[in-house]
């Protein structure tokens, strides 16, 4: 039997749930017992959270420097939804080995649907 104490990050109510389950396969899924939760929200966040966690990932990218620019300006960026832990890494590697030239618009697609993920990458500011 497998337990686990979580904080669902879901809502501002930041419940303390309990999770007890007994394997990591489909079935356990259905057979899990979350307490604490005041919603179902909480519900789910447990479940998705101990079988396929996801984060926003946010980072910076470097601009193509042109004649005249400041050297080490970067533009931060950020994903349009949450990308598997485990596809992080891989992700973050494509981000920093991105050189972008500018203009950059806030919310302006810098790397579409990275691979086949339906994960944008998106800049979260404005640089002219």
């Amino acid at each position: 039997m497998h337990k686990r104490e979580l904080t669902c990050i879901i809502c501002p109510a930041g419940c303390l749930l309990t999770a007890e389950y007994s394997a990591t396969d489909s079935e356990a899924r259905d057979n899990m017992d979350i307490t604490g939760n005041k919603c179902k929200r909480g519900l789910d966040y447990a479940v998705e959270e101990i079988f396929s966690p996801k984060r926003i990932v946010t980072a910076t990218c470097a601009i193509l420097q042109n004649t005249g620019e400041k050297e080490g300006r970067r533009i931060p960026v950020r994903t349009s939804s949450p990308c598997p832990k485990e596809s992080i890494h891989e992700l973050l590697q494509d981000i920093y080995s991105l050189k972008q030239t500018l203009p950059v618009k806030a919310g302006q697609i810098l790397i579409n649907n990275w691979k086949g993920s339906g994960i944008d990458v998106i800049a979260s500011r404005t640089f002219d």
